[in-house]
C-alpha cells in the first residue's frame, strides 16, 4: 500500500543554516512569516569551519551594518568572543575595523538557541533536492525523503556544501566542511531551472594540539584593554571580560623549500582541483610560489575556544598531503613538535554566477527565488550574513507586497558587496575590502547605526526603542558640533600657554573650538581643559563629533561625489526596455545590457564592456522614451 504524500504549507523555505541562512530565516520569521530552515545537519548551524573569528578589515563594517539593520551576528559574537581588537587604529577612522576571536562551539550554540526560540521559525534536518516552480515563479521545495514544502519564497544559502569534496594531497573525500555530509542533489535541479553554475574552491589550515606548541618562541598578541562591542544594542560594560591571547610566528626558508619540493603533490598544482580559489586568501603553496621573493610569511596561532585544546594555524591553509603538512608545520618556530588534530584541506563546491540576481538578491528569471552567501560566489562569514539578511528582508517584503530594499554603494558596505557581485565579473570567491568602497570615509564602522538604523526600523527588524536611541544620538552629535563651531576662543595668555603645553602653535587671532580641534595634536578630550561650557556626553557621541569636525573637508567632498552618484542611480531603467531599439548602442554594450538587465543607469555604467559613450546614448534614449510614454498618457 503506497504511503501518503507529505505536504507542508509555509511562507518561506531557507536552504542552509550557515551564517547567511541564519540571518535570512530570522529576518523572515521576525517579519511575521512562517519559515522553515533546512540543514543537512542540525549540529552545523552557524558553523565556523575555517577561521575562528568574526570581523576584520572591512568585514567588521559588514557585521556592524548587519546589526544596524536588525541582524543577529553582532549580538552573538558579543556574547561568545574570547579576544577583541580594533584593527588599523594607527590609521584614519575610515579603515578602523573590529575583529573578535570567537569561541566556535559557543557561537554556534548561541545562534542555534536564538533560532530554536524564534517564533514562526522551524529547524528541519533534511537535504533539499529540488526547487518547485510554476512557470517563472517558485512554489516550494522537495527534500530527499520525498516530502514537499509549498511556499511563497525560497532562499538559497547552501554555502560550500553543493557537490562538495575535500582534498588533502592524493586523498579526496566527498564531504562538506569538517567532514559533514555534502548536498549532492540540488545542483542538477538548479541547472534544470536554467541557473548558470560555477565551481569554486577555498581552503583551511590545520588545527594543532595546544599541548604540543612551544609558545615561548612566538610573539604574544593581546586583545584591546577597552573592548568595543559589535552590536549597537550591547552594553559596553558587558564586553569588558578577561581575554585569551593569540600568538604570532613566521614561516622560513626551510618551510618554503619543503613546499616547493612537493608542489607536484598539491592538488592545486597537480591539476586535480577544478574550482577557482580566492585571490585574497591564498594557500601557503600559492604564497610561496607567487611571492617567491618573500623570506617569511606571518602565521597566527589562534584558540578555537575556551573548552578545547585545538589551535587554528592562521595564514597556512593548504591542500598538501599529510606527511608534507607535518614536515612544513614543524619548521615553524614553536611548532617543532606540533601534533595535528585536523589536517589542512581544500574544499571544492558548486555555486552560481551572481549576475543572475537583481540587487535585491532575487533571481531575475524566477520570482520568489532569492539567494545569499557563498552560493553567490562570495567568501567569508560576514559577507554571507550580510547577503542572507538582505535576501531574507526582501523575500519577506516581496510576500507582503511591499517595496524591496536596495542598499546602494553610497549607503553601506553591504551595498558595495551586493553591487559588485550582481554587476561585475567575478571569476573567483569575492572578498570584501575597504579599497572596494569608494565612499569609505562616509561608510565607517562607527556610524553604521546612524546610516542604517532607519532602514532596519522601516523594514520592521529594529525596535522602536533602538530607533529612538539612534535619533537621540544623532541630535546630540548635531547640537555639539554646532556648539563647538559657535564657541569663540580668544588669543589670551591663558589660551596661548595651554596651546604651548600641548605642543600646538600659538593663535595669531581669535578662532572657535571646532577650528582648534582640527589640529592633529588636539582632541575633544584635550580641549576640555579650556572648554568651560562642555557637558558630559556618551563616548560614542564624542567619537562622532570629533570625526565630523576633523574630517569635515573630506566628508563634504565625498558628499558632493555621492550627490552625483545618486543622480545616476535614480535614473531607473524600465524592466521591459528593448535594447535592440537603441540603434546607436555598440553591439558589445547592447549584449552586456541585455545579459545583465541593470535596474538603473548607475548600475549600467559599472558593467564591464559598457563605455561612458554608451551611457550617454542610453541617457538620451531614456529621456526620449519617457517623453513618449508621457505623451501617450
Amino acid at each position: 500500500m503506497p504511503g501518503l504524500e507529505i505536504k507542508e504549507k509555509v511562507d518561506v523555505c531557507v536552504v542552509g543554516a550557515g551564517h547567511a541562512g541564519c540571518e535570512a530565516a530570522l529576518a523572515c520569521a521576525r517579519l511575521g512569516l512562517e519559515t522553515v530552515i533546512f540543514t543537512v545537519n542540525v549540529d552545523s548551524i552557524a558553523l565556523m569551519p575555517c577561521n575562528p573569528n568574526i570581523g576584520g578589515s572591512s568585514k567588521g563594517h559588514l557585521v556592524r551594518e548587519v546589526d544596524a539593520l536588525g541582524g543577529e551576528m553582532g549580538k552573538i559574537i558579543d556574547k561568545t568572543f574570547i579576544q577583541s581588537k580594533m584593527l588599523n587604529k594607527s590609521k584614519g577612522p575610515a579603515v578602523h575595523s573590529l575583529r573578535a576571536q570567537a569561541d566556535k562551539a559557543e557561537y554556534s550554540r548561541a545562534m542555534r538557541k536564538v533560532l530554536e526560540n524564534q517564533d514562526n521559525l522551524t529547524i528541519k534536518q533534511a537535504e533539499v533536492c529540488d526547487i518547485l516552480t510554476d512557470g517563472n515563479r517558485v512554489t516550494g521545495i522537495k527534500i530527499f525523503t520525498g516530502a514537499v514544502y509549498e511556499c511563497k519564497a525560497v532562499i538559497l544559502c547552501t554555502g560550500t556544501y553543493l557537490k562538495a569534496r575535500c582534498l588533502c594531497g592524493e586523498a579526496i573525500t566527498y564531504t562538506g566542511p569538517n567532514g559533514l555530509q555534502a548536498a549532492n542533489h540540488l545542483t542538477d535541479a538548479l541547472v534544470n531551472l536554467g541557473i548558470e553554475m560555477r565551481r569554486f574552491k577555498t581552503g583551511t589550515p590545520a588545527r594543532m594540539d595546544k599541548r604540543s606548541i612551544d609558545f615561548s618562541k612566538m610573539d604574544e598578541q593581546f586583545g584591546d584593554k577597552k573592548v568595543v562591542p559589535f552590536s549597537f544594542s550591547t552594553n559596553p560594560e558587558d564586553v569588558q571580560i578577561e581575554q585569551v591571547s593569540c600568538w604570532l610566528t613566521y614561516t622560513n626558508e626551510k618551510t618554503h623549500e619543503i613546499i616547493k619540493n612537493n608542489l607536484d603533490r598539491s592538488p592545486i598544482y597537480a591539476g586535480v582541483i577544478e574550482g577557482t580559489g580566492p585571490r585574497y586568501c591564498p594557500s601557503i603553496e600559492d604564497k610561496v610560489v607567487k611571492f617567491a621573493d618573500k623570506e617569511r610569511h606571518q602565521v597566527f596561532i589562534e584558540p578555537e575556544g575556551l573548552h578545547t585544546n585545538e589551535m587554528y594555524v592562521g595564514g597556512m591553509s593548504s591542500s598538501l598531503p599529510e606527511d608534507v603538512q607535518l614536515a612544513m608545520y614543524r619548521t615553524v618556530p614553536g611548532l617543532e613538535n606540533c601534533k595535528i588534530v585536523r589536517n589542512a584541506y581544500a574544499i571544492e563546491y558548486d555555486c552560481m554566477n551572481p549576475k543572475q540576481l537583481y540587487p535585491t538578491l532575487e533571481f531575475k528569471k524566477i520570482k520568489g527565488l532569492f539567494s545569499g552567501g557563498q552560493f553567490n560566489g562570495s567568501s567569508g562569514y560576514e559577507e554571507a550574513a550580510a547577503q542572507g539578511l538582505i535576501a531574507g528582508i526582501n523575500a519577506a517584503l516581496s510576500i507582503q507586497g511591499k517595496e524591496q530594499i536596495i542598499l546602494d554603494r553610497s549607503e553601506a558596505y553591504i551595498g558595495v558587496l551586493i553591487d559588485d557581485l550582481v554587476t561585475k565579473d567575478n571569476f573567483e570567491p569575492y572578498r570584501m575590502m575597504t579599497s572596494r568602497a569608494e565612499y569609505r570615509l562616509l561608510l565607517r564602522q562607527d556610524n553604521a547605526d546612524l546610516r542604517l538604523r532607519e532602514k532596519g526600523y522601516q523594514a520592521g527588524l529594529v525596535s522602536k526603542e533602538d530607533y529612538e536611541a539612534m535619533i537621540q544620538k544623532k541630535e546630540m552629535i548635531e547640537k555639539e558640533v554646532e556648539r563647538l563651531k559657535k564657541l569663540s576662543v580668544g588669543a589670551s595668555k591663558k589660551i596661548q600657554e595651554f596651546l604651548f603645553s600641548k605642543g600646538s602653535s600659538e593663535l595669531k587671532t581669535g578662532t572657535n573650538m571646532a577650528e582648534l580641534m582640527c589640529r592633529p595634536e588636539l582632541s575633544y578630550d584635550i580641549l576640555s581643559e579650556i572648554d568651560v561650557e562642555r557637558k558630559p556626553l556618551p563616548k560614542d557621541v564624542i567619537e562622532q563629533v570629533e570625526i565630523e569636525i576633523k574630517y569635515e573637508g573630506y566628508i563634504s567632498r565625498q558628499l558632493k561625489q555621492v550627490k552625483q552618484f545618486k543622480k545616476m542611480e535614480s535614473k531607473k531603467i524600465p524592466e521591459d526596455l528593448d535594447y535592440h531599439d537603441i540603434g546607436s548602442l555598440r553591439l558589445e554594450a547592447r549584449q552586456k545590457l541585455i545579459d545583465n538587465k541593470p535596474v538603473s543607469v548607475g548600475q549600467a555604467s559599472r558593467i564591464s564592456g559598457v563605455s561612458p559613450a554608451d551611457i550617454s546614448v542610453l541617457l538620451i534614449y531614456l529621456e526620449q522614451f519617457q517623453k513618449k510614454n508621457e505623451k501617450n498618457g
